[in-house]
């Protein structure tokens, strides 16, 4: 995989401002996805949050293609892992390899060390490699023979999952999966987005070609690193942080739910609805925002009871009865 470029620093600035270059990453990823919006857009809020991702979508939705994609626009490096069962953390995470010329041991780097780090069908590993991932996504660091290593800036981990295939998988424990600050559903396109997407294959496009589709990067690290600057001074009233506190205290009394959102998960609905209203360009919060990024932030926090499962409750019917029932500060 390439390493990262350079931006042209003539060109980047006459896109404008980092919110201009970050809002046209959508239409961008647009030349090669076709029907992802909402998903582009809750990459972009959670690097903005700096926060990792969980995917979840049947083979075929363009996971894969999307990171790339979002890769070459913000100008990074990225790099995938098709996580197995016979995956061990050294694969993740690099590991000593000793030189018979030096007598002495050397640190091989391991594909973690990069910007975006795709790990395809996560739950498909032992939990001692997830484990070695968790590390890496808490920390932003790897620590081989005891010494830490850390990894680059900006990093990122979308990891994906199958909805409908259980077989021989380690499902992820609540603990890993409250790490990740977003988990996105990747729905299967409408006819008329499928039909668009082979009429770009018709028209000749090559989904390992992302700059023969016209693709070009709209921002780079530094963009991303003043954005982050920016989403920090975003401000929230006294009442918006009660109404998701609320929210959240909500989910854990709800009669379908044996576990409910933590502190964690409020602190991840804050910063994402931040993130949200920078992006929309204002410098506090509204409950809207909180309202628009509460089922990705929240979704995966929650753990059903079994009986509510087989009455056909899911987490995302149980969020919005807690939207529909908790009061909205005026």
């Amino acid at each position: 995989m390439s390493t990262p470029t350079t931006s042209d620093p003539a060109s980047t600035a006459a896109q404008g401002d980092p919110r201009e270059r970050l809002t046209t990453v959508r239409s961008e990823v647009a030349k090669a996805v076709v029907g992802q919006d909402a998903a582009v857009t809750g990459l972009v809020i959670a690097i903005l949050a700096e926060g990792h991702v969980l995917l979840e979508g049947v083979p075929g939705v363009a996971k894969t293609l999307l990171v790339r994609s979002l890769a070459q626009v913000l100008d990074m490096d990225t790099k995938r892992i098709q996580f197995t069962p016979d995956l061990m953390p050294g694969d993740v995470t690099g590991s000593l390899v000793y030189d018979a010329r030096s007598a002495a041991f050397s640190f091989r780097q391991g594909p973690v060390f990069t910007n975006l780090l795709l790990a395809d069908e996560v739950n498909r590993t032992p939990p001692k490699t997830q484990s070695a991932l968790l590390e890496a996504m808490e920390e932003r660091q790897v620590s081989i023979d005891g010494q830490p290593r850390p990894l680059p800036d900006p990093f990122m981990v979308i990891a994906t999952q199958n909805p409908v295939e259980y077989e021989g998988t380690y499902p992820l424990p609540e603990a890993q999966l409250d790490r990740f600050l977003l988990k996105l559903v990747l729905p299967l396109p409408e006819r008329a987005q499928e039909v668009e997407v082979l009429s770009r294959h018709v028209s000749g496009f090559d989904p390992r070609n992302l700059a023969g589709a016209g693709m070009r990067s709209v921002a780079g690290p530094d963009d991303l690193a003043t954005a982050r600057t920016q989403v920090r001074t975003v401000g929230a009233s006294a009442e918006v942080l009660g109404y998701i506190v609320d929210l959240v205290r909500a989910t854990r009394v709800s009669p379908s739910v044996s576990l409910g959102v933590s502190p964690r998960g409020a602190t991840a609905l804050l910063a994402t609805a931040r993130a949200w209203a920078w992006l929309s360009g204002r410098s506090f919060v509204t409950p809207d925002d909180v309202k628009a990024l509460a089922l990705p932030a929240l979704r995966h926090r929650i753990r059903l009871r079994a009986e509510a499962e087989m009455e056909g409750v899911t987490t995302e019917s149980v969020i919005s009865g807690v939207l529909r029932t908790v009061p909205v500060p005026r």
